[in-house]
C-alpha cells in the first residue's frame, strides 16, 4: 500500500531518514579515508625503494585497502537511495524483540556495535527469505537459533524516499512481486535481493563444496540466482576465498554483456565470467579459429542429407564414449613414451630402461608427461653425478691394478715405460671422455623425449585410420567413425576447431602437460548448463579436482540436443557422485505472464517426454498471445511495422523480433529497412548486448528476456513436430515479459494449435 497511508508510517519515515543520514555521514567518513590511503599509495609509489622492505609491505597494505574502500564507497552511494528493503521483528527464546531491517551491505552503529541494517547474505536474513509469522528459526554458525516472528514487512525506496509499505507473511507480498515483475525491461539483467522466493534462497545457500545441479523453469530466474549465489558464497566465506576463486562459465561473450551488472551492484567485482571456448583455449594455450557454436543448428535444421551425420559425430566427440578413445590413446602414447634403451655414458650404464619405464609409468604416473620428464631428468643428473664418481674410481682402480702388474712383472726397460705411459695415458683419456660425456649425455637423452603439442598428438589420432577406427568400435557406426575422423581431419588442416574438439584437446593438455600456471578457481558456476556435453563437464571437473559446481539449465531448452544432455541423471551418475550431488527444481517461472507461460507450456509438451518439467507461471495475467497467419514475409513486415510503432508508444523499453534462422533475421532487417527507429541484428558475434529493438535468430535468445516478443515466421514449413524445431519455439515464447506475438507466413506450425 501507499506508505502514506500505512499506520507506521511517521515511524518507518523517521527510521529511513536516520538510516540515510547515518549513511551519508559514513561514506563522508569513508571518504576522508580513502583520500588519507590515497595519498599514502601515491607517496608510496613516487618514492618507492626496492630494498626497503617495510616500505613495500605498507603499500602492498595500503593499496588492498584503497581497493575494498572503493567497493565500500560504491555500496555506500547505493545505500543512501536505498538502504534497505525490508523488515523483520524477531524474538529469539529467553531474549528481547529486535527489529531487523535488511538491506544489499550491512551497516553497523559505531558507537555500540549494534547493526543498523543486516546484509541481506547474513545467517539471520533467512527469517525473511523462508520464514513465516510464528515460530521460526534460522541456522548460523553457532548452531540453530529458535525464536518467533511478529512483523515482516516490505518497502518500496527509490531515491531516499518511502513510497510503500507491504506487511506480509511469505516472502513476497503479491502485489509487491506484481510491481517488480511489471516493470519494463532495459538492456541488463539486475539484482533480485528483495524478490528471492523460497526455492530460489534455497539454490543461493546450498553447500558450496556439494555439487548443485539446478533445473530451472524459463524465467525461474537461474541466471541471476547463480549470481547471487556467488555473493552469498563470498560474503560466508571471505577469510577463506576471493572473487578470483570463482568463475562463471556463459553460452556467449554477448550473454556476459547482458549480466555485467549483477555482482557489481551485489558489491562483488573481479569475478572470472567467461565462455567454454575461451576458457578451453586458456587452458590448451594455443588461439584456434573456431567455429561459432550455433553454426551447425542451422545445417541440422536443414535435414540435409549430411545431418545425420552431423547429428551424430557431434553426439560421438561430446560423449564420454570419446572421453575413452582419446584416454585409450594417451595411454599407448604413454606406454611408448620412453626408449627401450639403457641410459648410459660411454658404455657404462647408468640406468637401464627398465628402471625409466618403472619411475616415468609408476612412480611418477600421477604426474603430467612434461612434470615426469622434469623428475626423470633430476633422477639422471643426480644418479649420473653419484656414478660418475663410482665408475671414475673404478676406472683409476683397474688401471693402477694393471701398472702394478707391470711394475711387478716386468722390470725397467723401455717397453715397460710405454706400457706404463700407454695405461696412464687410458686412464686419464677414458676419465676425460666420461667427464665430457657426462656434461651432455642428460641433455642429449632428453631431447629425444619431446613430447608434442595438444593439435599434433589430436591430428594423429584422427590421422590413424586403424588404430581410431579400433579404439572406437563399440561405441558407434563404422560410418559415424569413419565420417568423424574425416571430417574433423579436414577442419584441423584448415585450423578450424568446432567446440567437441575443445574437450578432447584440453584432456590432452592436462595429461600431456599439466595446467601452465595453478587455477586459482575453487568453485564453477554453468549457466545453460543443458548445452554442455558430458565430456565437457568431465574435464572442468578434472582441471577443478573438486565437485565445488553449480550447474544451472533447462532441458525444455536444450536445442544443443545433438551434443548437449539428455538427463541430469547422466551427470549425476557419471560425473559426481550421485550420492554428494543435489538436485533443485525451479518450477515457477517469474518472467511472464499466465497466458504467454500455457501457450509455451502447450507447445513443449508436444514431446511427451517425462523428463522436460513444464513451468508453472506466477499470477500476474496480461494480454492474450495473438498468432496472425499472412501470404508472404513481406506483407509479415508490413504488419511488424506496424506493431512496433503502437508498441513504442506504450513505452516498452526492449523488444525482440525472433526468427528461425539468421537468414531470414538478414531477410526481415532488409525488409524493416526506412523506419526511424534503431533496430539491431544480432548475429552471436557480438560482445556487447545494448537492448532496444533486436532482430535475433531463436537458437540466440536462451538467457535473455525482452518486455515484447514478435516471433516473425512460425509457419508449419519452419517449426515441425521434431524436438530441435519444438524446443527452438518454446525458446523463443519464453522471452517476453509482457506480450507475444506471432505470425506465420502461410499455414501454421502444428505446435501452435492451442492459439487461437
Amino acid at each position: 500500500m501507499s506508505a502514506l497511508n500505512h499506520p507506521d508510517y511517521d515511524t518507518e519515515l523517521e527510521k529511513l531518514k536516520y538510516t540515510v543520514e547515518y549513511v551519508k555521514n559514513y561514506n563522508s567518513h569513508i571518504l576522508n579515508e580513502k583520500a588519507r590511503i590515497d595519498r599514502e599509495v601515491d607517496y608510496g609509489i613516487k618514492h618507492y625503494n626496492s630494498d626497503n622492505a617495510e616500505q613495500f609491505n605498507d603499500l602492498i597494505i595500503n593499496t588492498v585497502l584503497q581497493d575494498n574502500m572503493k567497493q565500500k564507497l560504491k555500496s555506500l552511494e547505493r545505500a543512501c537511495t536505498k538502504p534497505y528493503f525490508s523488515r523483520v521483528d524477531f524474538t529469539e527464546t529467553g531474549s528481547t524483540k529486535q527489529s531487523l531491517y535488511i538491506g544489499k551491505m550491512s551497516i553497523t552503529r559505531n558507537a555500540d556495535n549494534e547493526p543498523i541494517v543486516i546484509d541481506w547474505r547474513a545467517p539471520i536474513a533467512n527469517l525473511y527469505y523462508e520464514g513465516r509469522l510464528g515460530s521460526a528459526s534460522y541456522i548460523c554458525p553457532e548452531g540453530n537459533v529458535n525464536g518467533e516472528i511478529h512483523l515482516k514487512r516490505q518497502y518500496t525506496i527509490e531515491n531516499a524516499s518511502l513510497q510503500e509499505i507491504y506487511d506480509i507473511d511469505i516472502t513476497t507480498n503479491d502485489d509487491f512481486l506484481q510491481a517488480c515483475l511489471n516493470s519494463s525491461k532495459d538492456n541488463r539483467l539486475k539484482d533480485i535481493v528483495s524478490t528471492i522466493q523460497e526455492e530460489q534462497n534455497k539454490v543461493i545457500r546450498a553447500d558450496m563444496w556439494k555439487p548443485l545441479i539446478v533445473q530451472g523453469a524459463a524465467g525461474g530466474g537461474k541466471t541471476t540466482i547463480a549470481l547471487h549465489r556467488i555473493a552469498y558464497l563470498l560474503y560466508n566465506y571471505e577469510k577463506s576465498f576471493s572473487p578470483q576463486n570463482f568463475m562463471i562459465i556463459a553460452p556467449n561473450r554477448f550473454f556476459l554483456s547482458y549480466i555485467s551488472e549483477v555482482l557489481p551492484e551485489l558489491g562483488v567485482e573481479n569475478v572470472k565470467q567467461t565462455t567454454f571456448e575461451d576458457f578451453a583455449q586458456e587452458i590448451i594455450g594455443h588461439k584456434f579459429r573456431l567455429r561459432e557454436a550455433h553454426e551447425k543448428l542451422p545445417q541440422i535444421i536443414s535435414k540435409s542429407s549430411h545431418s545425420n551425420f552431423i547429428k551424430n559425430t557431434s553426439k560421438f566427440k561430446s560423449s564420454l564414449h570419446f572421453k575413452e578413445v582419446v584416454e585409450k590413446y594417451m595411454l599407448q602414447v604413454e606406454l611408448c613414451f620412453i626408449p627401450n634403451e639403457d641410459f648410459k655414458v660411454s658404455n657404462f650404464t647408468i640406468i637401464s630402461a627398465s628402471e625409466l619405464k618403472s619411475l616415468f609409468l609408476e612412480e611418477y604416473s600421477n604426474l603430467p608427461i612434461v612434470k615426469r620428464l622434469d623428475e626423470i631428468k633430476k633422477h639422471l643428473t643426480n644418479t649420473l653425478k653419484r656414478k660418475k664418481i663410482d665408475i671414475i674410481e673404478s676406472i683409476t682402480f683397474e688401471c693402477d691394478r694393471e701398472l702394478e702388474d707391470i711394475r711387478y712383472e716386468m722390470h725397467d726397460c723401455p717397453e715397460r715405460r710405454s706400457k706404463i705411459a700407454d695405461i696412464t695415458n687410458k686412464r686419464e683419456l677414458l676419465i676425460e671422455k666420461i667427464k665430457n660425456h657426462s656434461k651432455t649425455v642428460v641433455r642429449n637423452y632428453m631431447a629425444n623425449l619431446k613430447p608434442l603439442s595438444s593439435f599434433d598428438y589430436y591430428l594423429n589420432l584422427l590421422s590413424n585410420k586403424e588404430l581410431f577406427t579400433d579404439l572406437s568400435e563399440g561405441y558407434t557406426t563404422l560410418e559415424i567413425i569413419d565420417f568423424t575422423r574425416i571430417s574433423t581431419i579436414n577442419n584441423l588442416q584448415e585450423g578450424l576447431l568446432e567446440i567437441e574438439d575443445l574437450a578432447p584437446l584440453m584432456y590432452i593438455k592436462q595429461f600431456v602437460y599439466g595446467l601452465d600456471d595453478k587455477l586459482p578457481v575453487r568453485h564453477i558456476i554453468i549457466d545453460e548448463a543443458q548445452d554442455f556435453s558430458l565430456f565437457q563437464l568431465f574435464i572442468l571437473k578434472k582441471l577443478l579436482n573438486s565437485s565445488s559446481f553449480t550447474i544451472l539449465g533447462d532441458l525444455c531448452q536444450g536445442i544443443h540436443c545433438h551434443r548437449g544432455i539428455d538427463s541430469w541423471e547422466e551427470v549425476k551418475d557419471f560425473i559426481f557422485d550421485d550420492s554428494e550431488t543435489s538436485l533443485l527444481t525451479l518450477e515457477q517461472s517469474y518472467r511472464t505472464t499466465i497466458e504467454i507461460m500455457e501457450a509455451a507450456n502447450s507447445v513443449i509438451k508436444r514431446l511427451n517426454n517425462s523428463k522436460l518439467p513444464t513451468a508453472k507461471p506466477v499470477i500476474r495475467h496480461g494480454t492474450p498471445v495473438t498468432l496472425e497467419v499472412k501470404t508472404s514475409f513481406e506483407k509479415i513486415s508490413e504488419e511488424i511495422k506496424l506493431k512496433l510503432e503502437s508498441i513504442q508508444y506504450e513505452g516498452f523499453k526492449s523488444m525482440a523480433l525472433i526468427c528461425k534462422t539468421l537468414n531470414e533475421c538478414e531477410q526481415l532487417k532488409i525488409l524493416l529497412k526506412g523506419l526511424d527507429v534503431k533496430i539491431k541484428l544480432i548475429t552471436g558475434k557480438e560482445k556487447d548486448y545494448s537492448g532496444g529493438i533486436v532482430i535475433v535468430p531463436a537458437y540466440l535468445v536462451k538467457g535473455l528476456e525482452f518486455d515484447v516478443v514478435i516471433i516473425a515466421n512460425a509457419s508449419k514449413e519452419m517449426f515441425s513436430t521434431e524436438e530441435l524445431d519444438v524446443k527452438l519455439l518454446y525458446v523463443a515464447m519464453t522471452r517476453p515479459l509482457h506480450r507475444l506475438h506471432i505470425y506465420s507466413c502461410g499455414e501454421p506450425s502444428l505446435l501452435l494449435s492451442s492459439i487461437k
